[in-house]
């Protein structure tokens, strides 16, 4: 987890960019990359480029960034990992390209000067990257197709700013922080902020699997290169095109090749082990990798003994794969006295980020700077209820979609009431059920949009609300998908 960052000064002749601005940025990263910092500035001073390191490929110097290509002509500042980077790199050898670094990241380098923007078509990987092009006086952006990696950017006009983070942009001191409506509405609808938006106006998310070219002329047209739900959309026929029989050997072979591939570090890499399926698979792919296996559980004090502790049954499977384990205990007390810092740390808001922080703790707690974790195997393989739910409630409740007063109706009778007995989501079952994206919303969403005026001022939830446009973006994820299994990945993937 490195940070990066970029600022490019256009239509303002002699304009140049502050040097102290990029160190604000940097500065209000530095959780991202402990190991190091670096600045690059053009000649002219018209662009900058920064990194905050966190070293795990090539821990040498020759690794810093941002990295220049030899000419001084390409400079890139990346976040990331890129799994193939040595297949890429072997080819582009044979291709006459020499490298001073073991690293991914002048891989990069010399993959932007062979193949421009559409490098990233070559890309398996986390990533976010900015690359400026001297010769075509552009910063060209990007973003890995899961969004795994977090990239925002603001622009006003005359400069062009980029970040991993939303606090480091407000660091830089020249952006209007006027709330964005969006992001407040979808930040109760969610538990998070969805993308593009955030809490502010004049900042952005690049979408996940896209990229944005900026020159003289400002920003571009952001460029998709990746988009899951079509991914997904394809995949029946791929599934289809194995034989029953194979399918077992088919799917360990991938996730074998995918463990395989996320091992690959100059620091010792661990797995996050909880008793769960997903975890216990990747814990098991990565004994069959060879090499030490590391395992760390998060503990919780005050269920040590319960049914609901899980670090019983985490040492268990540990043990039965030869991992040096430990478990990690947090309190009560843990939480209060690391509240602030957590909040400090928490970049955009989730209802996630207490789990994010503490594991995280517990990862560095352990000596480890990378961990793998299990995340994305329930939205794949179906492990949450919402894959069988929410088929069923679409069945049931599609014929109201023809007469949609009917749903409207009962939801505006029956919500004021049913809050004091249930869920007030139970409102919007016949308004919403009828549809994966409505039902989705039913199971997922943190509050519904109708509750919002109770804790939110109703012109902004108005304004969020018609911004945001939800229900045609859940259903736009899932249009061109047949599959009711796959319909609820992509959605699960997305939002």
């Amino acid at each position: 987890m490195c940070g990066i960052a970029a600022i490019l000064v256009y239509r303002d002749p002699g304009a140049k960019v502050s040097a102290e601005e990029m160190r604000r940025m940097l500065d209000r990263m530095k959780r991202r990359g402990p190991d190091g910092a670096g600045e690059w500035y053009s000649l002219d001073a018209s662009v900058g480029l920064g990194h905050r390191r966190l070293s795990i490929i090539d821990l040498s110097d020759n690794a810093s960034q941002p990295m220049l290509s030899p000419d001084g002509k390409v400079a890139i500042t990346f976040n990331g990992e890129i799994y193939n980077f040595k297949e890429l790199r072997r080819e582009l050898e044979q291709k006459g390209r020499r490298f001073r670094s073991e690293s991914d990241t002048e891989v990069l380098l010399h993959l932007y000067q062979r193949h421009g923007e559409a490098m990233v078509e070559r890309l398996r990987g986390m990533f976010t990257f900015a690359i400026w092009d001297a010769n075509k006086r552009g910063l060209f952006v990007a973003r890995d197709p899961f969004g795994i990696k977090p990239l925002y950017y603001a622009d006003d006009g005359k400069t062009f700013r980029v970040a991993s983070q939303v606090k480091a942009l407000l660091a830089a001191g020249h952006i209007d922080r006027a709330p964005e409506p969006a992001g407040h509405v979808g930040f109760f609808l969610w538990g998070h902020v969805p993308e593009p938006y955030t809490l502010y106006k004049n900042i952005r998310a690049l979408p996940a699997g896209s990229c944005l070219w900026v020159d003289d002329n400002g920003p571009h047209e952001i460029k998709s290169f990746c988009r899951i739900s079509e991914v997904l959309a394809g995949a029946k026929e791929t599934i289809s095109a194995a034989r029953p029989e194979e399918r077992g050997a088919y799917l360990h072979q991938h996730l074998f090749d995918s463990v395989q591939h996320h091992l690959i570090a100059d620091v010792p890499v661990g797995v996050f082990l909880s008793a769960g399926l997903d975890s216990a698979t990747i814990a098991a792919l990565a004994a069959e990798a060879g090499g030490t296996l590391r395992t760390v559980t998060l503990g919780f004090h005050e269920f040590k003994g319960t049914n609901q502790d899980e670090s019983g049954l985490a040492e268990t499977v540990a043990e039965r794969y030869g991992a040096k384990h430990q478990t990690i205990w947090v309190t009560r007390d843990d939480f209060k006295k690391n509240f602030d810092c957590l909040l400090d740390a928490m970049d955009q808001p989730t209802s996630d980020g207490v789990n994010s922080f503490f594991i995280s703790r517990a990862a560095t707690e352990a000596g480890l700077k990378v961990a793998l974790s299990g995340l994305g195997g329930d939205e794949l393989f179906g492990g949450y209820p919402s894959f069988e739910e929410i088929p069923r409630a679409v069945a049931s409740f599609a014929p109201l979609r023809l007469v949609p007063f009917v749903g409207r109706g009962f939801r505006y009778v029956s919500a004021g009431v049913l809050q004091f007995f249930t869920s007030p989501k139970y409102a919007g079952l016949l308004e919403y059920g009828g549809t994966y994206g409505g039902a989705y919303l039913l199971r997922r969403g943190m509050f519904m949009p109708w509750e919002l005026p109770q804790f939110l001022d109703g012109d902004l939830v108005s304004e969020g609300w018609q911004k945001l446009q939800t229900l045609s973006r859940l259903e736009e994820t899932i249009e061109s998908i047949e599959s009711p299994h796959l319909k609820i990945s992509a959605l699960e993937l997305n939002w």
